[in-house]
């Protein structure tokens, strides 16, 4: 909820802000102001943000960092993320800001672990949860960070309107094994607690990729997230890290891929039923086409997945679903890799890929107009959503067709959706049900212009009777789409 009315967004990660927006060697105010600017008009207005970074002696790490020693902080970079914060609270633009990091591109639980002894590894900080000097120091920054008063704005940051969430890491995992488990669900109820002890304006998230980084199980995910200072539950999706897509055969590995990752949504919007509490997709991407890296390289599988995953999104918290936005992976603006083998070397600009990786790999550049025009549009329908906590349809749309609510509603066994087009066009009408899950396509054909009827007799897609309960039926057009609710009774 935002001032009393729901919060649906899109958003993107822009882990970098606070380095582009420092005076120091990695600053570049007046490409921040550029890109804050250009998010904001293509309605990207929710960035999730790096708050914290340990110096390191690893090899593809962010430098500088933050925190140079424990207690030791980079004044420089800090102010940047004053100055990043004061310009998004300008433009009503909103932050979840991670404090942590479970992989060590930004130092993170691992570095704490090389300061403060305790074992772990680049692939396993697992021990950190256990380790109760890195924490102390951990929650020391933390203590800091929320106490801090922004430098720009004046602002402390506790009482800061355009931080919209504390992430309490970079995608915790309780390791690979079961070892850690109690102490990782532990962590996760007692960092939370402290941060809402300190700070009661903000939200509480955990950063977790959902099952995938939770040894696979739902029982993890549920228990890592029910702790009643966790405000909303996050999840992340990445096709080509976990197998699900090979860049050499994209046309032969795209549909799969995309099954698993509609599938993967699907699931965890039930699970967020279960806990009572909101979902954000916080992480997804996908390569450009054969894994190239360059902006001026196609986009195409990526656009489709895009539009795919969005959609679903989209259909699912229109039906009711408690899923709240989508942050993509990520955001790389006006930056070009120096490098012909685009990998990051201290002084580069920034892009969101972080620096062991290849520069161009999931960054959105600004010259990716296709897929921006997919996000303007998703931007559109989501905030749309935000004036009500129904089905909503949406401003700045011009329709040239109407949906009528249903006839009888509620109703059993049969009822009748009229609809009707000014111009002749493709259309889909479909059901489906409150988790966003299909139920049955009533439609799909050209139509002329006039006024139609489709009757629903309450099956599905094998003509099997549906359960009593309320459903979504959605017409989709060449341009457009609507949806409305109804109420079978049995």
């Amino acid at each position: 909820m935002l001032e009393g009315k729901p919060y649906y967004f899109v958003g993107t990660n822009f882990w970098y802000g606070c380095y582009i927006g420092s005076a120091g060697q990695t600053g570049d105010t007046l490409r921040l102001l550029r890109e804050l600017d250009r998010l904001k008009s293509e309605g990207i207005d929710n960035l999730r943000i790096l708050g914290a970074s340990e110096a390191s002696t690893n090899q593809a790490v962010v430098q500088p960092a933050i925190q140079t020693s424990p207690g030791v902080y980079n004044d420089s970079l800090l102010i940047g993320l004053d100055f990043l914060l004061s310009e998004m609270g300008k433009r009503d633009m909103k932050a979840v800001v991670f404090i942590n990091n479970y992989w060590n591109w930004s130092g993170g639980m691992t570095q704490y672990l090389s300061w403060f002894g305790g074992g772990g590894s680049m692939y396993d900080a697992s021990p950190f949860y256990r380790n109760v000097s890195a924490n102390a120091a951990y929650k020391q920054y933390l203590n800091d960070l929320i106490h801090r008063q922004n430098t720009v704005s004046g602002l402390y940051y506790y009482e800061d309107p355009a931080i919209m969430a504390w992430e309490l890491a970079n995608e915790p995992r309780p390791g690979n094994s079961s070892t850690y488990l109690n102490a990782f669900y532990q962590w996760i109820d007692s960092t939370a607690h402290y941060i809402h002890s300190i700070d009661t304006n903000h939200l509480v998230t955990t950063g977790n990729e959902g099952t995938m980084g939770c040894l696979g199980g739902s029982d993890v995910f549920l228990t890592a997230h029910q702790s009643p200072s966790i405000d909303y539950a996050t999840i992340h999706v990445w096709a080509l890290n976990w197998g699900w897509i090979n860049p050499s055969n994209m046309s032969g590995t795209y549909s799969s891929a995309l099954l698993q990752a509609s599938t993967y949504i699907r699931d965890h919007i039930g699970y967020a039923r279960q806990l009572n509490k909101p979902l954000t997709m916080e992480e997804f991407g996908l390569p450009r086409n054969n894994e190239e890296y360059s902006p001026k390289s196609a986009a195409t599988f990526r656009d489709q997945y895009y539009n795919a995953l969005l959609q679903l999104i989209y259909d699912s918290a229109a039906a009711g679903a408690p899923i709240a936005g989508s942050n993509f992976w990520g955001w790389g603006g006006e930056a070009r890799s120096p490098n012909n083998d685009f990998t990051w070397r201290a002084g580069d600009p920034f892009m969101c890929d972080p620096p062991m990786e290849a520069q161009g790999l999931n960054s959105v550049f600004d010259t990716d107009s296709s897929t921006i025009s997919i996000l303007k549009k998703h931007s559109l329908l989501m905030t749309g959503l935000r004036g009500s906590k129904g089905v909503a349809e949406q401003p700045n749309i011009v329709y040239d067709f109407s949906l009528e609510q249903n006839y009888p509603n509620p109703f059993n066994p049969a009822t009748a959706i009229q609809f009707s087009l000014l111009s002749p066009s493709r259309i889909s009408l479909v059901i489906y049900n409150l988790l966003g899950q299909k139920v049955k396509t009533l439609a799909q054909r050209a139509e002329g212009m006039g006024t139609h009827t489709v009757i629903w007799d309450g099956t599905d897609e094998y003509y099997r009777p549906v359960a009593s309960g309320m459903y979504v039926y959605r017409l989709q057009t060449d341009h457009a789409s609507l949806r409305k609710k109804m109420l079978l009774v049995r």
